[in-house]
């Protein structure tokens, strides 16, 4: 293969879709599933997964990934299906297996899947692993427990009526017999399945670990730190590389001083691949295309490879973005406001409302672009395989879109495709993208050596995919009541990828709340890569609409909280899209009775509130902030209200909540992505900020209210509501209204006002 090399041309496959993305097709673990249960070799069970009852009648089929074993010696091994990039799932999921199976978590090993196409359902985001597997690995759980039960009263020949479990064993009250799981599964495999759907479920009341605090299973390897992540994986004869994109998105390098690099100590390979552009932009059904432009380093050493980065020399042609920057972009978002956009809802007649109005509030609202900041940069571990295959180890969120995108994209057959799934050093949406994926298999097909791919802070900071920046004009009309009449909403996006979904987006509140609702859009061309950032849509939504609503709240001179749960009226569920009034008005009143909301406070102190709802979860926040005269802003406490129904692990729901509130401090106060001449500028920790020890909060109070439904997830409801209610606390403080983020850099102070 010449230096310069092109990737393949995409290849055909089957695939379904799966939140949106194409994926190989795969049965649902449902209620009427694929459970198989068979023996293990050596004698023992094995509860996991078939395609079909040609696989299921095959010993052993599904011994990988299965999720529940049990040998003959008592070890029982709990399998985590998903990803664990932070949100606790490799802890939580196998909780569910050992609520219904009845055993401690004490008594078991958790292990973590890798991808099998069989296993529907192994992707992290969305917050959907606990919703996806509450009750398919509840009731792998129950079937095991029930086959155990089956052996035993065999054995014993008494009635399975008269049995019950606890900690592993089953028990015989009335003649004191027990015996240990691992005594009976080598039976129990040889038995039917019961049917899923006749399987009862245990109610709430009867959860022994379900709802309680538990660490997570990783918590001490973290300490001593063990190889968890793929940053810390090796393989024999392991190689490593880097990659040098331009700094302008899309860009391709005309040439570069690739003879004089491959002659620097440790470097066996450099060249130049040629891709194109378009991986940035994607298509509407979010598949993989191709790979980026770049220039790829491979070397012995991780420390060879960057020496060698530092002396790579490329002419790039930046295209026709090489103008552009942030300061251009606003600019035409100013502009587009003074014209009529594209009208995605509107409800009654806005315009004569806000001409009857007893009084208009106006506001313009702008935010940036972030950065996923994850605390491990991109990295993956691929090796080629003398079939012609891939062996993965990479921490990708969709582990399920690798096959596909390398088959599409490198012509590697699925089938010949294993992915490792090590922890996440965090994701945020990042790894939902497959462009480092990519990158590393097309340099080890190429070297033929497994290859260790990673980014530095620099590359992942410049070549993310974007949390989009934005801007909206808001206007509003009140009676004289206080009551809001009107509400017009102008938002301004860019148009780098397809935007249907901001338009559904226009369904949301204050739609079916206010009689005289107005939608506009318009577009401006950013060529910046955007993808899901934690809590997509919401996480700039909030912002705007719940900054505003406090914005009306004071021009009626009303109680932020009574006005708003005065905006939402009476309890009620509204469909398409479905909105529970009665929760978000529960987690308002609270969090306002937790942080004691309505006491007069001295002026620099202030409370501001705020609520919203994202991936079905309900979120309010109340923070408390002190802002001196001279402007120095303390946040002092944030106390939370929650409501995504039952609790699985306590300690890491409460976990999550903090996470997202320290998180969303990190970007509400220090984060933003600026372009000049085409390029990002901020590389580093430096110049785009993680909240540091002294500024977070003393006191982050999580309260929960739990419902008898299924749960929704929490990696991401908790961000939304922070960031307006931390502005609207400020301004109650000083008087200082917050209409842009990041607050670094402004003026904060009051003295004279």
């Amino acid at each position: 293969m010449s230096p310069r090399t092109a990737a393949p041309k995409e290849g055909s496959h089957r695939s379904a879709k799966h939140g949106g993305c194409p994926v190989e097709a795969a049965p649902l673990l449902d209620r009427r599933g694929f459970l198989r249960l068979t023996t293990m070799a050596g004698g023992g069970l094995m509860l996991g997964f078939a395609s079909d009852q040609a696989e299921a009648a095959t010993p052993h089929s599904f011994a990988p990934n299965a999720f529940i074993t049990i040998t003959p010696a008592g070890l029982i091994t709990l399998m985590a299906k998903n990803p664990d990039m932070g949100q606790g799932v490799k802890t939580s999921l196998p909780m569910l297996l050992a609520e219904e199976l009845d055993v401690g978590l004490d008594q078991v090993r958790i292990a973590q899947a890798g991808y099998d196409a069989r296993m529907a359902d192994q992707g992290s985001g969305g917050s959907e692993s606990i919703p996806n597997a509450w009750e398919p690995l509840r009731r792998a759980g129950a079937a095991a427990r029930l086959v155990l039960i089956d052996a035993a009263a065999r054995r014993w020949a008494v009635p399975a009526a008269e049995l019950r479990t606890e900690r592993g064993q089953v028990l015989h009250e009335a003649s004191g017999r027990r015996a240990g799981y691992g005594e009976l599964a080598d039976a129990a495999a040889r038995l039917p399945l019961p049917a899923l759907d006749s399987i009862k479920l245990k109610p709430r009341s009867e959860f022994k670990l379900l709802g309680q605090r538990h660490a997570n299973v990783d918590g001490a390897g973290f300490a001593r730190g063990a190889p968890l992540f793929c940053m810390d994986q090796q393989r024999a004869g392991q190689l490593y590389a880097m990659v040098e994109k331009c700094p302008v998105f899309g860009g391709t390098a005309r040439s570069a001083n690739l003879a004089e690099i491959r002659r620097l100590p440790g470097v066996r390979d450099a060249f130049i691949v040629e891709g194109s552009a378009e991986p940035l932009r994607r298509s509407a059904d979010r598949s993989h295309h191709g790979l980026q432009p770049f220039v790829a380093i491979v070397a012995s050493s991780s420390w060879a490879v960057i020496k060698a980065r530092r002396a790579l020399k490329v002419d790039w042609d930046t295209g026709a973005y090489g103008q552009h920057g942030s300061a251009g972009y606003r600019e035409q978002a100013l502009a587009a406001l003074q014209r009529p956009g594209e009208v995605w809802r509107n409800d009654g007649d806005s315009t004569a409302a806000l001409a009857q109005a007893a009084r208009r509030v106006e506001a313009f609202y702008e935010f940036p672009l972030l950065a996923h900041c994850t605390m491990e940069p991109m990295s993956c571990l691929a090796e080629p395989l003398p079939d012609g295959g891939l062996a993965l180890t990479t921490p990708s969120q969709f582990p399920d879109l690798v096959p596909v995108a390398l088959h599409r994209v490198l012509g590697v057959p699925v089938d010949k495709i294993r992915v490792t799934i090590p922890r996440l050093g965090g994701g945020f949406g990042r790894r939902f993208e497959l462009d480092f994926v990519l990158e590393a298999a097309a340099i080890a097909l190429r070297v033929g050596k497994p290859i260790k791919l990673f980014y530095s802070r620099e590359d992942d900071m410049r070549h993310d995919f974007y949390r989009p920046h934005g801007w909206q004009r808001m206007r509003a009309g009140l009676d004289a009541q206080g009551r809001v009449t009107a509400w017009e909403t102008y938002s301004l996006r860019h148009a780098f990828r397809d935007p249907v979904t901001p338009k559904l987006r226009a369904s949301l509140f204050p739609a079916r709340f206010v009689p005289n609702y107005r939608v506009e859009a318009a577009v401006v061309d950013s060529h910046v890569p955007d993808g899901p950032y934690r809590s997509p849509g919401a996480n700039s939504l909030a912002f705007v609409t719940e900054s505003f609503v406090d914005e009306l709240a004071h021009a009626a001179q009303q109680d932020p909280l009574a006005f708003r749960l005065a905006l939402w009226g009476e309890d009620r569920e509204l469909k398409a899209p479905d909105f529970d009034v009665g929760r978000i008005k529960a987690v308002l009143r609270l969090a306002a009775e937790k942080a004691g909301w309505g006491q007069v406070l001295p002026k620099g102190r202030g409370m501001g509130i705020a609520a919203y709802w994202a991936n079905r979860g309900y979120v309010a926040h109340v923070v408390e902030v002190a802002v001196s005269p001279a402007g120095e802003l303390k946040v002092l406490r944030v106390v939370s209200a929650v409501d995504v129904g039952p609790i699985v692990n306590r300690s890491g729901a409460e976990q999550q909540v903090q996470g997202s509130v320290i998180d969303a401090l990190s970007s509400t106060l220090h984060q933003r992505i600026t372009l000049e001449a085409g390029a990002v500028v901020q590389g580093n920790f430096d110049d785009n900020p993680q909240i540091r020890m002294p500024e977070v909060p003393e006191r982050i109070e999580v309260h929960f209210i739990e419902r008898d439904i299924p749960p929704t997830g929490l990696g991401e409801p908790a961000l939304p509501p922070l960031p307006p209610a931390l502005c609207n606390a400020i301004f109650a403080a000083c008087g200082k209204r917050i209409r842009s983020l990041p607050l670094r850099g402004q003026d904060l102070s009051w003295s004279g006002v």
